[in-house]
């Protein structure tokens, strides 16, 4: 502690359940600032991945088709996560199985760039399924 004291720096206990204790002599603000610093710096390096939805209608045109399917290319190759959905309307719920072909469809317009994270699934009146970007190689 005197020799901390004669240098004006910080006693700091590295480990305490060593036998016997481990300390450093060290400038114990200068290192808080520089951890810190180091963790700003991981943190403004890490890439969020957003989740972009796509809202489809059963009896979908093919033009309207392709113009939503290259918005949802366009979201994976900026390596955002796109949630597809078909809400169902009225006596169209009695057809799921139309919907789960559109779907199919939709999954198969956008291989080449995405996988399918969750197959295309029912949740009360709508219908499901989340592509995520293909992983880099």
């Amino acid at each position: 502690m005197n020799a901390a004291f004669e240098r004006d720096l910080d006693l700091v206990n590295i480990a305490p359940t060593a036998t016997p204790p481990v300390c450093k002599i060290m400038d114990y603000g200068k290192y808080r600032f520089e951890q810190s610093k180091r963790e700003k710096e991981a943190k403004k390096n890490q890439k969020r991945v957003e989740v972009k939805e796509i809202q489809l209608s059963l009896n979908i045109d093919t033009h309207d088709f392709e113009t939503k399917g290259n918005h949802a290319k366009r979201f994976l190759a900026d390596g955002n996560k796109v949630k597809v959905s078909i809400r169902f309307r009225g006596r169209e719920l009695g057809h799921p199985e139309i919907g789960t072909e559109t779907m199919k469809r939709f999954a198969q317009y956008c291989a080449e760039c995405s996988v399918v994270e969750k197959p295309a699934k029912m949740e009360g009146r709508n219908m499901i399924m989340f592509l995520a970007p293909q992983p880099a190689k």
